[in-house]
């Protein structure tokens, strides 16, 4: 994910404006490197080491969601609709 596709999902998904760093732009986040590493991971079956930090990554944004459910549930059901998450 370069810098400027970066930026762009902060922007879409914050709060407000020095948000960088909430539940719901650390879950857009995730699930950007989570998309990218997948197509990764269907040309290169046998990467191990990326496949486990996938697993990371996905348990690292459901422990994020679940939070949110927990906290917020308007932000947390507009999140799911925005990235097409499934729950």
């Amino acid at each position: 994910m370069g810098e400027g596709q970066k930026a762009s999902v902060i922007q879409q998904f914050r709060q407000h404006q020095s948000d960088t760093g909430s539940p719901p732009v650390q879950v857009a986040l995730l699930t950007n490197r989570i998309n990218s590493l997948s197509k990764h991971l269907q040309t290169h079956q046998k990467d191990c080491h990326s496949r486990e930090g996938l697993l990371k990554m996905v348990s690292e944004r459901r422990r994020l969601l679940e939070y949110l459910q927990r906290h917020d549930e308007p932000t947390y059901r507009k999140l799911l609709s925005a990235l097409s998450l499934r729950k």
